[in-house]
């Protein structure tokens, strides 16, 4: 009996155009959401008062960015990281898989910390990646009905912050006007008090905090590691993730993985279909979009109406939105349109890890005290002068080394630590 050949990382020629285009379009435009909570005091992401965004071109930008483009890139990102499972799953044993994934955690743990990017996704799509290992042989109705409870799970949580915010803030109201009033108030009404005081200043903190934390981030390297350390370690990961974001993340790459055995992500299904699924897509997604954004500007952006967190149809909004761009990028690959396009964004979708953390690094670069210092010094618009800057270099860049080697620097790193050996990189030219 012979042995099969050793499990390895695909060829150039076995890619899917489909797919890496659509990896490339997601990973630019999730920079759009990112560099909010880059150049920003990070509730800014949450909360656009927090920088004064609620009027003239910065509300504008807000909008825009809200309505159009808010999750859905990140669901896209999520459906991609499923299919990717599919394809490294399939024909490789459980070794070389969860090495990847604990490789990725290790990634993902650098840029949060190192890099200081408090809105990391590599961890939380490391963690679910462990759990998709099982769901690899599953058919598509059942990854569907599996993304299906997840997403159920996050809406009917959504739903109860969203109540509990409601009743809590008019408990507040009624014994912040007994107080006021001079009445005695009894200790567990002063508790309830300080609750709706910790909840209140997550959306809309004092001045007082924010001069904080400007001259934290603001400080030396040390001092913004520490200050980022400490969210992390205090929050991120203690409550966010294993609430939220792991499920988030989970419920994507299921319906992902589903898309995947569909054919849907590969381009692979009929011109009819992805363009009633754009439209359908684009549409739902818009609908929802538009009314949870004029709710949350209506109330002033209250308390209660946090962006996501309490809004039972958060997640119909964002996948609609993420499943409309996908019908479109597909129609774009199967009738060959746009190919410098089509090239530029496939490129950049082979280099997805590297360009991921690349914008990271850039960022710390650019908005901390180590490099140009920039942060919360540019206008929300202004960001996005600078998003337009990181496109441009990434783009030529991803061009340029996709046209001399056959996966980019951190992709490389990754098989060659997956596979306990040096993959061949470089082209012939």
């Amino acid at each position: 009996m012979t042995a099969g050949p050793r499990p390895g990382p695909v060829a150039p020629g076995e890619r899917i155009e489909a797919l890496d285009v659509l990896r490339g379009f997601a990973l630019l435009g999730i920079l759009l959401l990112n560099i909010i909570g880059f150049g920003l005091p990070f509730v800014s992401y949450l909360n656009p008062a927090a920088d004064g965004a609620t009027q003239g071109v910065n509300f504008g930008v807000y909008v825009t960015v809200d309505v159009f483009f808010e999750g859905a890139l990140r669901a896209l990102f999520s459906m991609l990281f499923g299919a990717g499972v599919c394809l490294f799953a399939e024909g490789r044993g459980a070794g070389p898989y969860y090495r990847r994934q604990l490789l990725l955690l290790l990634f993902g743990l650098f840029d949060a910390f190192v890099l200081l990017w408090t809105g990391d996704i590599l961890v939380p799509y490391a963690l679910a990646g462990l759990i998709l290992y099982l769901a690899r042989n599953w058919r598509p109705r059942s990854l569907y009905i599996a993304s299906g409870v997840v997403f159920t799970y996050l809406a009917l949580l959504y739903a109860l912050i969203l109540v509990s915010l409601g009743v809590l803030a008019e408990q507040a109201g009624e014994i912040q006007a007994r107080v006021a009033a001079g009445e005695a108030v009894s200790a567990s009404e002063r508790a309830l008090l300080g609750q709706y005081a910790e909840m209140a200043f997550t959306v809309h903190p004092p001045a007082q905090e924010l001069a904080r934390e400007i001259a934290s981030w603001r400080g030396t390297y040390a001092e913004s590691f520490a200050a980022n350390a400490a969210g992390l370690l205090g929050s991120t990961y203690p409550t966010n993730l294993p609430l939220v974001v792991f499920w988030d993340a989970l419920a994507g790459m299921l319906l992902g993985m589903a898309l995947f055995k569909g054919g849907v992500l590969q381009a692979k299904r009929s011109p009819r279909f992805y363009a009633v699924l754009a439209a359908a897509g684009l549409t739902v997604g818009l609908a929802v979009n538009v009314a949870e954004a004029g709710l949350r500007a209506g109330t002033g952006f209250d308390t209660q109406w946090l962006p996501s967190f309490s809004s039972p149809l958060y997640d119909l909004g964002r996948i609609a939105m993420g499943l409309g761009y996908l019908g479109l990028v597909m129609l774009v690959c199967q009738r060959a349109l746009w190919v410098s396009v089509r090239r530029a964004l496939s490129a950049v979708g082979r280099m997805a890890l590297t360009n991921y953390l690349m914008q990271s690094l850039i960022c710390l670069f650019v908005f901390h005290q180590i490099g140009l210092g920039w942060w919360n010094e540019l206008e929300r618009y202004q960001l996005y002068f600078v998003v337009a800057a990181v496109w441009a270099f990434q783009v030529a860049a991803s061009l340029w080394w996709m046209d001399r080697y056959r996966f980019g620097p951190m992709e490389w790193l990754w098989r060659a630590l997956t596979y306990g050996r040096l993959p061949p990189n470089r082209l012939a030219l």
